[in-house]
């Protein structure tokens, strides 16, 4: 459970939006900028605030990117809780349908799939599927160097939340650092 704990805070890390409801040229404009803003190297603590792992802490680095033709972003990086490190691995795409993707390898395997999500403004969240588990992934930029996540899971007719994550910027901004590469 505390493995697939830590991947889900990846994946909320990784993974950010659905597809937007304004037209498709709006939409996809307003959402390149918001994937823009992750691009770049992110680290920070996380917590799993629920469940039977309630209280353990945990540390994540990540390198985000954007594909080049498509909207969306990929991850990679680790989380580390003590002396244990788990390499994390997200790709989340808009498709015709929405967005798709994948944490690790998939609800096929032992991770996680990302079936919808929504940009809006500074904030993306994700439908999260795996077998009988429903949820979903909150990420927040508050300005351009933090990012909040949030994972939840679906009890009964409640979201609750199991995860949060507080990652700062740890390159030197985005975009612009990645063009003076």
């Amino acid at each position: 459970m505390l493995k697939f704990a830590l991947k889900l805070a990846l994946l909320a890390a990784a993974a950010a939006p659905m597809s937007g409801l304004a037209g498709a040229a709006e939409a996809s404009e307003s959402e390149r900028r918001f994937f823009q803003s992750v691009e770049g190297s992110w680290s920070g603590p996380g917590e799993i605030v629920a469940g039977k792992y309630k209280g353990t802490k945990f540390v994540c680095n990540f390198d985000g990117g954007t594909p080049e033709k498509n909207i969306g972003m990929a991850l990679d990086g680790t989380c580390r809780v003590g002396v244990f490190t788990q390499p994390m691995k997200a790709s989340v795409v808009r498709e015709k349908g929405g967005y798709r993707g994948t944490f690790l390898d998939g609800a096929a395997g032992k991770g996680l799939d990302v079936t919808g999500g929504k940009v809006i403004g500074n904030d993306v969240v994700f439908a999260l599927h795996r077998s009988s588990l429903s949820g979903a992934m909150r990420a927040r930029i508050s300005d351009k160097n933090t990012m909040h996540i949030t994972i939840s899971v679906q009890v009964n007719d409640d979201m609750v939340p199991v995860i949060g994550m507080k990652l700062k910027r740890t390159d030197s901004g985005g975009i612009e650092a990645i063009a003076r590469q």
